[in-house]
């Protein structure tokens, strides 16, 4: 696996697991979601993801995902 697309859902503002189990496998990873998480409930505005993924991408529904999946080649031919 040279990268890694991830919806995390409501795990992205609760899981240091989840984050732990990025930072031990160093794979470059994108946090990717459908809606703006800023514009929504204050909770979310946390991401425990953010600051170690090589980028995140928000709030373009399910062009998201092309959007992120851009990037994350992109990172990975300049590696």
């Amino acid at each position: 696996i040279d990268g890694i697309l991830i919806n995390a859902g409501a795990f992205t503002h609760t899981s240091i697991s989840l984050r732990d189990a990025f930072l031990a496998t160093k794979i470059p990873f994108v946090e990717v979601h459908l809606s703006n998480i800023y514009s929504r409930e204050a909770f979310r505005h946390h991401s425990y993801l953010a600051d170690c993924a090589i980028g995140v991408v928000l709030g373009f529904g399910a062009f998201s995902y092309e959007l992120a999946l851009k990037g994350l080649i992109a990172h990975l031919e300049r590696v």
